[in-house]
């Protein structure tokens, strides 16, 4: 622990050693860097809770680090090397691809609990690469690649350890080295699980079933899972296997938004005495916006977050004809969000495709443009490592006071989307955003409802959520006014692989 003292807070220290403890029982050795076989039937389940800027990310990025150090290897969903039967794993998952990004961007090689659950399959010859990479076997000699792009391949993943990405790098497409995907059927290790908050006892349970040993980290302060019995997962362990985090860590506590959401445990504050303390904030900090309006040029990659669905389905109109959008089709660079998958049973591995490439529900889009078949977009998914897929979509646009959607754009079966320029507050947990707009006057309704939830007033919790979903700047909109865009809509931002994975139109 010595190397840490100058890192962790008390209560991070004291979980650490909480969780050496559980990981030297389940055969792994932090403190002495040794590993022993599993043991069979042996389970373990902990859960490390605390809220926005409690540390929780540091924890989890510096026990990844000492697993890595330790020679666990880790399982990242893109790559899975061959098993050997003292082999000691880790794999880092998140409910979305957002998520996961969050993690990825600050070293932690985080996947999707799909991309766990589904694994790919690789060409024979391109596997040879993602072996060597993975350490695993020689420097190959593949036809068609020179030593300059195994040179590339090779820095990249010591950088990012993506092996899609590092194979990008050597100038290969997704549709060359991966073949198809298949359902996990063996268990891993060891899994730690972030955004824990938005798990349903159902998730827990398939994870539970491939980790013997897990490891959750969670935020007891956001809003249960809509499919949840009136609680999160964590909530129903034993205590021993809870850690809580109190301490604020993000930014050295010198954060404005994070002392706004933290005001909130204050059982007497009251709505319009917190507003209060919004615009006061506000007058003195530029990271806190008090805003007449909704900005509408943040709307195309940071949705408004909102707690009424007819609000979202008005600004999300409103949205669209600012921008001049019309009817009869999308414009590229129109958000879009994942509303599951209309598939029958018999196109099952079209459904594993796709959610294997994070066409989850909830999962963000961004439209780029028709695809080469009636019915097919092109779509960029935000967050994923991997983002450029090409699929069967059903667009459905929602309309003021009407019960039936409009769809610009239709196939038969496929991906559904729904607008994103606006997402209700409970769809957006799990995500980050630099700039977030909170659309104030559907907290206010929330508050005048009266409504509770976990022995907590409702609008406590949106603000909450709401509130910690901004990493740089929150503006906290008062009016139902929307500004002009000053800029056209487009896709020039969206600065990644740009070949993109086609999924189903090259049957």
């Amino acid at each position: 622990m010595t190397n840490l003292a100058l890192t962790y807070s008390s209560d991070q220290a004291e979980a650490h050693d909480r969780i050496s403890q559980m990981l030297r029982g389940a055969g792994v050795d932090l403190d002495e860097a040794l590993l022993t076989p599993p043991q069979e039937g042996k389970q373990a389940v902990m859960a490390v809770v605390g809220k926005a800027g409690s540390g929780k990310t540091l924890l989890l990025a510096e026990l990844y680090r000492a697993l890595d150090e330790a020679g666990v290897d880790v399982v990242s969903g893109d790559y899975e090397g061959r098993k050997r039967p003292d082999r000691r794993t880790l794999a880092i998952l998140a409910p979305t691809n957002k998520a996961a990004s969050v993690l990825r961007l600050r070293g932690v090689p985080a996947t999707t609990i799909h991309r766990i659950l589904y694994t790919p399959v690789y060409h024979p010859e391109y596997e040879k690469i993602a072996e060597w990479l993975a350490g695993q076997g020689e420097r190959p000699v593949i036809e068609g690649l020179t030593d300059l792009a195994l040179d590339r391949a090779l820095a990249f993943y010591q950088g990012q350890k993506s092996i899609p990405g590092a194979l990008a790098a050597a100038g290969l497409r997704g549709s060359d080295f991966i073949t198809g995907w298949k359902r996990r059927e063996d268990p891993l290790d060891i899994g730690f699980v972030d955004e824990a908050s938005m798990l349903d006892e159902k998730q827990l349970e398939d994870l539970q079933d491939i980790f013997p040993t897990l490891l959750l980290f969670g935020d007891p302060a956001q809003l249960a899972p809509v499919k949840s019995q009136g609680g999160m997962v964590f909530e129903k362990l034993p205590a021993p296997a809870r850690l809580e985090l109190h301490r604020i860590h993000r930014q050295d506590a010198d954060n404005p938004i994070l002392d706004l959401a933290h005001a909130l445990a204050d059982p007497a504050l009251e709505f319009h005495d917190f507003e209060r303390m919004v615009e006061q904030v506000a007058a003195r900090d530029e990271r806190v916006q008090w805003a007449q309006r909704v900005e509408v040029d943040l709307m195309a990659r940071s949705p408004v977050l909102v707690w009424r669905n007819a609000t979202r389905i008005r600004l999300i109109n409103a949205f669209r004809a600012v921008h001049g959008a019309p009817e009869t089709e999308l414009l590229p660079g129109e958000p879009l969000i994942c509303d599951g998958i209309e598939l029958p049973l018999k196109h099952r591995k079209k459904r594993l495709d796709l959610e294997a490439r994070g066409l989850i529900k909830g999962a963000q889009v961004v439209y780029l443009g028709p695809g080469r078949r009636p019915g097919f977009s092109r779509l960029h998914v935000v967050g994923a490592e991997d983002p450029q897929v090409s699929a069967a979509s059903i667009i459905k646009i929602e309309k003021p006071d009407e019960e039936e959607p409009f769809i610009p754009f239709a196939a038969n079966m496929g991906a559904t989307f729904l607008h994103g320029a606006a997402v209700t507050i409970h769809k957006a947990q799990g995500s980050q955003w630099r700039a977030v707009q909170v659309f104030s006057p559907d907290i206010y309704a929330a508050a005048r409802m009266g409504r509770s939830e976990a022995g907590q007033p409702l609008w406590k919790r949106l603000a909450y959520v709401a509130i910690t979903r901004a990493e740089e700047r929150l503006h906290w909109v008062v009016r139902n006014r929307l500004s002009k865009p000053s800029v056209p809509l487009g896709v020039d931002d969206l600065k990644s692989a740009p070949v993109p994975l086609k999924l189903e139109e090259e049957e």
